[in-house]
């Protein structure tokens, strides 16, 4: 799961960072909002994603991607990213669980000893 999480923080950084770039283009909001909701949500993504290995990880997570929707107030287009992410992260949790389980089950089968032959 931390593999799928990080990615997809990882790509919210940059995303985030070139919107950013474009959003200053836009006449109606100042240097000072964009980089402000870029520049916040861009950093708390690289720490987070140092943090996945940490209990409640996942719930802040998730606290992120509702600050990315809810950064949508100052800069609009981030309604629209912010939603997009928070789909990702599902994904990234859900599948994320499942690859591990199946690893986990992997690793265990690997692990036992062969059975003994009858002969």
């Amino acid at each position: 799961m931390r593999t799928l999480c990080a990615s997809t923080l990882i790509g919210e950084f940059f995303v985030i960072g070139f919107a950013g770039l474009v959003a200053m283009k836009n006449p109606d909001l100042t240097q000072t909002a964009v980089w402000t909701v870029c520049g916040v949500t861009m950093l708390l993504s690289v720490l987070l994603c140092g943090m996945l290995s940490r209990p409640g990880a996942v719930q802040l997570g998730w606290v992120l991607q509702i600050g990315l929707i809810a950064s949508g107030f100052v800069v609009p287009t981030m309604f629209f990213l912010g939603a997009v992410f928070a789909g990702l992260w599902w994904c990234s949790v859900h599948y994320g669980r499942r690859i591990d389980a199946i690893k986990a089950r992997w690793s265990a089968a690997q692990e036992s000893p062969a059975a003994p032959d009858a002969a």
